[in-house]
């Protein structure tokens, strides 16, 4: 289904909408675009899917671009990424010289110069700016946690966002010292009419888990995550086992390969490896938001395990659904997870193992705590108000009004 704007008005009523619609009226014809490392495979691919488009229903000439390239640039990029989120980490001569030389080739292929703005997404794409003159604002969109950063990688990424004109991350903690341009904080979204997020009714749900051998009638736990060591899926297995002990339960384990993350195969080999012959331990590693969807409904708890987490859009996704999540005190999940009114934050698996069994044993806590969540998400963590956020700096630049 193609995403319009009117179709969110029942959920986030007609005054939103029309606030997004007056606020967009000064960038029609304006021709902004997006740059990002992959099409699927995590939320920012997500998140564009559906913001590219209401941009475009705005009168907006929105286009999204594709970083490309080889397998080892986007090791590279990936080491970035650890860096950025706390694994000490030192760059070789020769990965500086990989990456430059690919962003020069990603340069050469996208003529970027027309536009009125552009919009870059994490470290990937970061040093394109540097190919190109600085005829229009360009801003930088920093997904991740970066309060645990490296020392040096930043050192060498640093002077590529001194280059632009804004720089954008998901909570006020993120903003960083040393940084010369304007910083705006603009926490994600989910968009509630996605295949992922719509309503689907609870016999639909259990078809899909029956499907995929999942028992609808057994207490379920679940983590919706890709296949990544900060998303800790391993540390889950412990915590299941842990639950395991004292209640019959089941648990799953669900998420799709990022294009531009060569980590994700080698995470999930080893969790394939621990729970090799756990008929209780569901591993399905494929693209599937309906099974998603159903999984994220129909689950007693949602686990996010997170080492670090820069926002967690699987948890905005879950409280949405009325599920309650437990989850570690990471990021930007303390935004969303309430401490006993949306959810439980937790500091080891010995303690979420312990909320798990609270929450499976109690049906009132457990109601009580999913109706909270949806409502805290509608309020704050929508695609209508991340839109509403974002046309509101595009105008800022574009008019002329940032130093």
């Amino acid at each position: 289904m193609i995403p319009k704007l009117s179709d969110y008005s029942r959920i986030v009523g007609r005054d939103n909408i029309e606030s997004i619609r007056e606020e967009a009226e000064p960038l029609a014809g304006r021709h902004i675009t997006h740059i990002n490392s992959t099409s699927a495979g995590g939320g920012v691919s997500e998140i564009l899917n559906t913001m590219v488009i209401l941009q475009n229903e705005l009168g907006i000439l929105a286009g999204w671009r594709l970083l490309k390239g080889t397998h080892t640039f986007f090791t590279i990029t990936k080491r970035f990424h650890n860096a950025l989120q706390g694994e000490d980490i030192r760059l070789s001569d020769s990965s500086r010289r990989i990456y430059l030389e690919e962003i020069e080739r990603n340069s050469i292929m996208n003529h970027l110069h027309s536009h009125d703005l552009v919009m870059v997404h994490d470290p990937q794409p970061l040093a394109m700016i540097r190919h190109y003159p600085k005829k229009q604002p360009w801003l930088w969109r920093c997904h991740i946690d970066i309060t645990h950063r490296s020392q040096p990688v930043w050192n060498f990424l640093k002077p590529f966002v001194n280059r632009y004109d804004g720089m954008i991350v998901s909570m006020k903690e993120y903003r960083q010292r040393g940084i010369r341009i304007p910083q705006f904080v603009v926490p994600v979204s989910i968009d509630p009419l996605s295949i992922k997020n719509m309503h689907i009714p609870r016999n639909r749900c259990r078809r899909l888990l029956s499907q995929n051998g999942i028992e609808p009638d057994r207490p379920l736990l679940c983590q919706v995550s890709r296949f990544d060591k900060w998303k800790n899926p391993l540390g889950v297995v412990r915590m299941f086992e842990l639950v395991r002990e004292k209640l019959d339960c089941q648990l799953v384990l669900i998420g799709d390969m990022a294009t531009d993350d060569p980590e994700g195969p080698v995470i999930y080999n080893k969790l394939m490896e621990k729970v090799s012959g756990n008929k209780d331990i569901h591993v399905i590693a494929k693209r599937a938001d309906l099974l998603v969807n159903a999984l994220q409904r129909m689950s007693d708890v949602i686990i996010q395990n997170s080492r670090r987490e820069g926002f967690g859009m699987t948890v905005t996704e879950a409280l949405y659904k009325g599920t309650p999540v437990v989850a570690m005190n990471r990021g930007g999940i303390p935004l969303q997870v309430r401490n006993g009114r949306t959810g439980f934050l937790i500091s080891s698996p010995r303690e979420g193992a312990r909320r798990c069994i609270q929450l499976i044993r109690d049906d009132n806590l457990r109601r009580r705590l999913g109706k909270a969540g949806k409502e805290h998400v509608t309020r704050n963590f929508l695609i209508t108000r991340h839109l509403l956020d974002y046309l509101r700096i595009f105008r800022s630049y574009i008019n002329g009004r940032q130093a």
